[in-house]
C-alpha cells in the first residue's frame, strides 16, 4: 500500500471510530460506515501526534523484540558495508527459510529479530570480518489483535490459536483494579471498510453468568478496550493521534516497519 493511499485508510477509520464513542454503550453489535475522509494536515492532528504516540511505541517495540517470525513475513538482512551480502527485502519461505546469497538457505522460522541479527553475526564471522549486522522485520503477517486501555501490560498479541475476549485480557496480565470489567469493548474492522462494535461484559463471564456466545471469539485485527479512569477511557482511547495506525498495523495494512 502506497504512502497517499495508506492516509487515505487512516483518515477514513479516525472518523468511523469517532462514531463508535457514542454507541458503546450499547448491547448489540453496532456497524458503522466510514464517510468520506476530510481534506489531511489539519492542524490539530498535527499537534498532539507525538505525545500521543508515545502511548503506542512501547507497544509496538514489545511486539517487534519478541514476535516470532513465520511464513509470509518479510525481513530486511544488512550489513555495513557490504551490499553484495545486504538483501532489503526477503520473505520468509513455506518453509520457514530465507536465501542469503552468502549463507545459502537460513532457517528463520520461530526466531525473535534479535535471536537471528545474533545468529546471523556469528555465521557471517566465518567469512567476513567483525560483520556489522542489523535486521528489521518490514511485514509481520500472523493474525495479530490488540489489546488497549485498563489492563496490566497492554500492546498487540499474535493470534497462534482461536482465542477470545476473556483469553486475550488474561494474556495481558488482567484488568487492571481501576479497569471496568463491565464495559469492555471490541472494534472490528470489517472488509467492506466499516468499523463494528460489540460490548462484553467480562464481570459476567468471570462469575460464570454469561453464555458462551457472550464471550466473543476474535478475529485477526480486533481490537479489544477495556475501559478504565483518565486517559484509559474508550473515547480517550480513540482520539489518540496514534490509533488509527495501531488498527492498521494490527489489520495488516502495514505490519512492518
Amino acid at each position: 500500500m502506497n504512502r497517499s493511499k495508506l492516509m487515505s485508510h487512516l483518515e477514513r477509520i479516525a472518523l468511523a471510530v469517532a462514531l463508535i464513542v457514542s454507541a458503546c454503550a450499547l448491547q448489540r453489535p453496532q456497524v458503522f460506515a466510514q464517510t468520506p475522509a476530510p481534506p489531511a494536515g489539519g492542524a490539530s492532528e498535527a499537534g498532539g501526534a507525538s505525545e500521543d504516540d508515545q502511548y503506542f511505541r512501547g507497544m509496538y517495540l514489545e511486539f517487534y523484540n519478541t514476535y516470532r517470525l513465520g511464513p509470509a513475513d518479510e525481513i530486511a538482512i544488512r550489513v555495513t558495508g557490504q551490499p553484495d551480502y545486504t538483501l532489503e527485502r526477503a520473505k520468509v519461505s513455506p518453509t520457514g527459510s530465507v536465501y542469503h546469497p552468502l549463507l545459502g538457505d537460513v532457517e528463520v522460522a520461530g526466531m525473535t529479530v534479535p535471536r537471528l541479527t545474533k545468529r546471523l553475526t556469528a555465521d557471517l564471522s566465518e567469512y567476513l570480518i567483525n560483520p556489522k549486522v542489523s535486521v528489521a522485520l518490514l511485514e509481520a503477517n500472523s493474525a495479530k489483535i490488540g489489546v488497549l486501555g485498563d489492563v496490566i501490560h497492554p500492546g498487540i498479541l499474535v493470534m497462534s490459536k482461536p482465542m477470545n475476549v476473556l483469553e486475550a485480557i488474561t494474556a495481558s496480565g488482567g484488568i487492571a483494579d481501576t479497569g471496568d470489567k463491565s464495559g469492555v469493548v471490541v472494534l472490528r474492522q470489517l472488509r467492506d471498510g466499516r468499523a463494528q462494535t460489540f460490548k462484553v461484559n467480562v464481570k459476567r463471564i468471570l462469575q460464570g453468568k454469561a453464555g458462551p456466545e457472550e464471550n466473543v471469539g476474535l478475529q485477526a485485527g480486533d481490537t479489544v478496550i477495556v475501559n478504565g479512569n483518565t486517559r484509559k477511557k474508550m473515547a480517550n482511547i480513540l482520539s489518540l493521534a496514534g490509533f488509527g495506525s495501531f488498527i492498521s498495523f494490527i489489520g495488516g495494512a502495514g505490519g512492518g516497519r
